[in-house]
């Protein structure tokens, strides 16, 4: 009897997390009703509707998304609804996986807590790309922490190597997921990845490795190779956007006015460094000064590449120097830590709830003023090396050490790219360092014997700290 009323005591904690975790959801949906939504955002919806033609200037999976969801619901606000859904929906399964882990019920409290925090609410319905990646990478988080808790099922169990699978698949969609949507969360889905199969199969074998990573590699190339056959999204160089910031701010107007490139393209990269130099545009040249066309930057996206490789290699010291200048400013001086409502629009979108709106941004103004720190790229950074340097010896400090590298690799790589000083660009290594912060917590904080919980305790006393498992 003792044994029934500890397990219906540990159900009913877990379908108290899942209804508190719910009202988390509804209040976010709420409050972002029907999606807060900037002019990138507001781009990525006429393309989504059909109002302008689908183009790869922001990866077209999220559009095509927002299409469907359309079509099956009828209204554009799902897709910020299944935003919250995500979010919520992770937390609450990786609160479940710290109570079973832990033994803490106040541990798995704290990350449901998470989704409320300032830094992580922020963007929990602004329709993004980089909400997408970082929900999507914290949902393939939650089933690797659930396939840690499948160690504890007992050595013949029937159901547990389909278990193994099924997570395995559903973790790999979310990271290709991913990466679709935002092209340089690559770096921060191969730990994500190794944690992923690391946790399904303590010690996995050659099969195991080979499976995965082709599942992964699939999950990438049949998406990409079907939209660019089907939805044919007019090709833009986005890329070309990192090369033009070089050009402009490395290379001095009299060398782009005797530059190796067609004329018309010459007088354009010439009237451009003239303009950001007098506007004060360090970066992202090609919004604040650079003549736009329909089709972004293909058109000189030949002659800019070109150019590009042949002067920066001889302007190395310069091209470093401008470089650490962007990313100095992207980890000390992040800018747009909320972004309020629908930009201006011809479309009649409107926030639904502006007063709760208005109370968000009270809110998360209020942190950016008193709580700097949870908004500075240079914090989540150390946190990200910190962790990953010492991730405990529990059975927490796998998923401690993949979030750190995950976190860390993520940001490092925007040295090369970083357009702007955005904090969305450290959104995901936010959320992932708050949960590994927790993580690590949880091993140092939680008593060693926690009642009830004789599973949890076992797996502690390991030697070194590894879980036992039972495969």
């Amino acid at each position: 009897m003792g044994q029934i009323r500890l397990i219906l005591r540990e159900r009913r904690w877990i379908w108290s997390l899942g209804l508190l975790a719910a009202a988390g959801c509804t209040a976010t949906a709420l409050v972002f009703a029907p999606g807060f939504m900037s002019p990138d955002s507001l781009s990525q919806y006429q393309q989504a509707t059909g109002r302008t033609p689908l183009t790869d200037w922001h990866p077209p999976v999220l559009s095509l998304l927002w299409r469907a969801l359309i079509a099956v619901t009828g209204t554009f606000a799902s897709l910020a609804v299944l935003q919250a859904v995500v979010l919520w929906g992770s937390l609450w399964v990786i609160a479940c996986c710290v109570r079973e882990l832990t033994g803490s019920r106040p541990g798995s409290l704290a990350v449901l807590a998470a989704g409320a925090a300032p830094h992580v609410l922020t963007f929990a319905g602004v329709v993004w790309k980089d909400v997408h990646m970082a929900y999507a990478l914290l949902a393939a988080c939650a089933a690797a922490l659930t396939g840690l808790c499948l160690r504890k099922a007992r050595p013949g169990t029937p159901w547990l190597p389909g278990a193994r699978w099924a997570l395995l698949g559903a973790g790999v969609l979310f990271l290709s997921y991913a990466v679709l949507v935002r092209k340089n969360a690559v770096l921060a889905a191969v730990p994500v990845f190794v944690l992923l199969v690391l946790a399904l199969w303590p010690r996995p074998g050659r099969r195991v490795w080979l499976v995965s990573a082709a599942a992964l590699a699939a999950g990438l190339a049949v998406p990409t190779a079907v939209i660019s056959l089907a939805a044919r999204p007019v090709e833009t160089s986005q890329v070309s956007q990192v090369f033009l910031d070089d050009l402009l701010h490395v290379l001095s107007t009299d060398e782009l006015r005797s530059a190796p490139v067609p004329p018309d393209l010459r007088e354009r990269l010439v009237t451009s460094a003239e303009d950001c130099r007098r506007a004060g545009a360090l970066s992202d040249a090609y919004w604040a000064c650079y003549r736009r066309s329909p089709r972004g930057l293909a058109p000189d996206a030949a002659g800019i590449r070109a150019l590009w490789t042949e002067e920066m290699p001889r302007h190395l010291p310069g091209y470093l120097a401008y470089r650490t200048q962007v990313f100095a400013k992207l980890l000390f001086e992040p800018t747009y830590q909320y972004h309020a409502g629908i930009s201006d629009n011809d479309l009649g979108l409107r926030p639904a709830n502006t007063r709760l709106a208005a109370t968000l941004e009270t809110y998360v103004g209020g942190a950016v003023r008193d709580l700097p720190l949870l908004f500075a790229g240079w914090f989540w950074l150390t946190v990200a090396l910190v962790l990953a340097a010492r991730p405990g010896r529990g059975p927490l400090a796998l998923p401690v050490r993949a979030l750190g590298v995950s976190s860390a690799a993520y940001i490092l790589g925007y040295f090369p790219i970083v357009p702007v000083s955005d904090y969305r660009y450290v959104y995901w290594p936010a959320i992932a360092g708050t949960l590994a912060l927790l993580l690590r917590w949880l091993e140092r904080a939680v008593p060693p014997a926690a009642p009830g919980r004789a599973p949890a305790r076992a797996a502690r006393s390991e030697p070194g700290g590894a879980v036992p498992d039972p495969a």
